[in-house]
């Protein structure tokens, strides 16, 4: 069966080969009686280097499920592209916010905690005496 070109484009832009993914077709489950209990109209897409795996049995004709299952694994796949990528970034802005230089307002602040931290510090003593 040849897939929809719409498909086909999202699985293309994201790298996706159709043969990294596994399809097979199985009898559903639940509620439907002698129907579903005949036909394999289940669709189960699964794919092999991420090991997503998408399970559609919505409709009672195998070609529909295929299809909405095909979907489903495209937008899951996007989500999972678009997460990854998020990650980048955010690693990429974390790392940029830590080594830039501080500003000089940020130094006067620090230099005056510094000092203030250091009175606290001078005024400290020993407990007790010199009874040792």
């Amino acid at each position: 069966m040849q897939l929809p070109t719409q498909i086909s484009a999202r699985l293309a832009a994201l790298g996706v080969s159709l043969a990294d993914v596994e399809e097979r077709f199985i009898r559903g489950s639940g509620p439907g009686g002698q129907k579903i209990n005949k036909t394999s109209s289940t669709v189960c897409l699964r794919h092999r280097p991420t090991g997503l795996e998408v399970r559609c049995q919505r409709e009672r004709s195998q070609s529909a499920n295929r299809e909405l299952a095909w979907t489903e694994l495209c937008v899951k796949l996007e989500e999972r592209f678009r997460s990854t990528l998020a990650a980048k970034v955010e690693a990429r802005e974390t790392e940029r916010r830590r080594t830039r230089q501080k500003s000089r307002g940020q130094k006067v602040r620090m230099i005056v905690a510094k000092k203030h931290r250091a009175k606290h510090k001078a005024n400290r003593g020993r407990v007790g005496g010199d009874s040792w």
